[in-house]
Formats: structure tokens, sequence, C-alpha cells
């Protein structure tokens, strides 16, 4: 996966496919061949936050 590189482009990409296709994180970083520490920081320093219960970012 081509990640955007803005952090609320990307925070609507990943939103999206957790939604629509993965039932959690891990997983989509599994599939997607994604760094799941780089995209949380990447994420963490615009102010977002993993959240497992909801399987969103916010």
């Amino acid at each position: 996966m081509d990640l955007p590189q803005d952090p609320f482009m990307l925070l609507s990409v990943v939103n999206t496919r957790l939604r629509d296709d993965y039932p959690s994180l891990d997983e989509m970083c599994a599939a997607e061949n994604i760094d799941r520490d780089e995209l949380c920081r990447k994420l963490g320093e615009a102010g977002f936050e993993y959240m497992p219960a909801i399987n969103q970012f916010r």
C-alpha cells in the first residue's frame, strides 16, 4: 500500500481500510506490509492514537 505523507490524508486512508477491509491494525499492517510502529508514530505526531476497541485512529 502506498501511503500518503500528509497526516490527515493518511488518517483517512488508514481508517477507511480498517473499516472496510481489516478487523485490526495488526492484520492490516501485516497484509499491506506496513511498519506498524512507523504508522503509529506518524499519526501520533499529528495527535491521533489507535483505539483497538473501535478499530480506528482518533
